[in-house]
């Protein structure tokens, strides 16, 4: 088959559902100026990652033609919401299977997926979306698709699927590098240069998401040993999935995928060789990262600052709806000053503050944030001075100065803040910022740590065991026996 000849549908529907949040992830969360997205408009989106690879890869190709089929993007709330409602799920991906016969005929289709979105009453929803566009497209057609390491996987995927492609760091620095590959080896499969062998190992073994930062060990060295593994053998890729544990699923942990040019035998042995390496390092991998209360955590940034060891990060992991005040509570208790806190969430706030219409100079006064859940904690009372207060990517934010040299960057919905520098754009002097209180897990790392900006990093939790815990057995699972994974369990592996 020409190159000429080649038609990929491309869709997308991406979430990282926290199924222990009370907020269901509704059919209007989707729906915002941008989203659903088709045409050029889903081919543009996100250019940096997945689907900017993807893009960019198979257009290389002379002839190919990328059809972009409407598709949520991800939703307003991002990962702060819970449930996937059936409607929401059944309207879109009903839209996408009927746009796909309308289109038709295709010879690949690329899905940009998470792989941690939980739908009720759909066990593995990215596996019945596979299941469903194999239905609609037949046999003959390749599937690709490209995941978070956090996807909560095993086999089930690739029965309908040909390829999978994940990302190995996190933060995610190789997304584009995925979607690019996703789209390389789709085109190839299609001119019959990749004929794709997989198997998949689920690994007994579930961990909090803030102890899988790739940039120390032992997590660094899975992914370098999934490394070697790909530049040793030719056409091999390995797909490590950390799991995704405040997702109550039943495919939920870690899990080894590994992809072979037409080779099951060469699959089988590099799977099992990561499989044991990882079983192997289960007791590392869930003791890589110290995390503080965030009492201590407050006073250890108030010695950084003595000390001179700024711009500090306080990262608090725990909190899911960004609602939670516990750590603003604690910087106003022992007086820090020069901080940022970035964010607090509060669409009851922030409507109010649009429908005022709030601008700079205004005077603040409002008790802010808490009582999303029990895990948010209670509202805070700011008064201060508005620095800024505008709206972008579907949210507002207001920016607040108060104490000494404090600001408060309200929020409608969760934020992680991954850099700095967009914090500007709020009005604030990072120049002055001696602490960064931020609400993120890995990702942060990205703009305050791996580029040398934080001098000292500090992650936090509350004394309570919330929806962000460490402590997963203080969690309400319903459909995870914990007592099949390592630790809280027994489990045997291999065998």
């Amino acid at each position: 088959m020409g190159d000429s000849s080649i038609r990929i549908a491309v869709l997308h529907f991406s979430h990282e559902t926290v199924t222990f949040l009370n907020n269901d992830t509704t059919l209007d969360d989707f729906i915002y100026p941008g989203s659903p997205a088709s045409g050029e408009a889903l081919l543009k989106f996100d250019p940096k990652a997945y689907m900017g690879g993807f893009v960019k890869m198979a257009r290389e190709f002379d002839g190919v033609e990328l059809v972009g089929i409407e598709s949520p993007l991800w939703p307003k709330t991002g990962t702060g919401s819970g449930w996937v409602t059936g409607q929401a799920y059944e309207i879109f991906v009903g839209k996408m299977i009927a746009g796909i016969k309308a289109g038709k005929p295709f010879d690949g289709v690329y899905l940009c997926v998470h792989g941690a979105m939980a739908v009720r009453g759909i066990a593995r929803p990215e596996a019945e979306l596979a299941r469903r566009v194999r239905e609609a497209v037949g046999p003959e057609v390749f599937i690709t698709a490209t995941f978070d390491p956090h996807g909560n996987e095993d086999d089930e995927f690739l029965k309908y699927a040909d390829m999978a492609f994940t990302v190995k760091y996190f933060p995610h620095y190789d997304s584009y590098l995925q979607g690019e590959r996703a789209a390389r080896t789709l085109v190839r499969a299609i001119r019959g240069d990749y004929k794709p062998a997989h198997v998949t190992s689920k690994v007994p073994i579930i961990s909090p998401t803030v102890l899988q930062w790739t940039g120390a060990s032992p997590w660094m060295d899975l992914v370098q040993r999934a490394l070697v593994w790909e530049a040793s053998e030719p056409d091999v890729y390995v797909n490590v999935f950390f799991g995704f544990p405040f997702a109550d699923v039943p495919d939920v942990g870690m899990t080894i995928q590994v992809l072979t040019n037409g080779n099951p035998a060469l699959a089988a042995k590099v799977c099992r060789d990561m499989a044991a390496t990882t079983w192997r390092l289960r007791e590392a991998l869930l003791n890589s990262t110290k995390v503080h209360s965030i009492p201590e955590g407050v006073a250890l940034a108030k010695q950084a600052v003595q000390r001179g060891e700024t711009p500090v990060v306080l990262a608090d992991h725990s909190d899911r709806s960004g609602y939670a005040t516990w750590l603003l509570r604690e910087i106003v208790a022992q007086d820090l000053s020069n901080t940022v806190i970035a964010t607090i969430a509060d669409a009851a706030a922030t409507a109010e503050l649009k429908a005022r219409g709030a601008k700079a100079g205004d005077s603040f006064d409002m008790a802010i944030g808490g009582l999303a859940d029990e895990s948010a904690g209670d509202p805070v009372r700011i008064q201060g001075t508005i620095i800024r207060a505008v709206e972008g990517h579907g949210q507002f934010w207001a920016s607040i100065q108060f104490g000494r040299g404090n600001v408060l960057i309200l929020s409608s919905y969760l934020v992680q803040v991954i850099e700095p520098f967009s914090l500007k754009n709020l009005g604030v002097d990072l120049d002055a910022c001696q602490v960064f209180a931020i609400k993120s897990r890995v990702h942060f790392r990205r703009g305050f740590h791996d580029n040398g900006f934080a001098k000292t990093i500090l992650l936090v939790e509350p004394t309570e065991p919330f929806l962000g815990t460490v402590r997963l057995n203080k969690l309400p699972y319903e459909n995870v026996d914990l007592r099949q994974y390592y630790p809280y369990g027994n489990p045997a592996f291999p065998g």
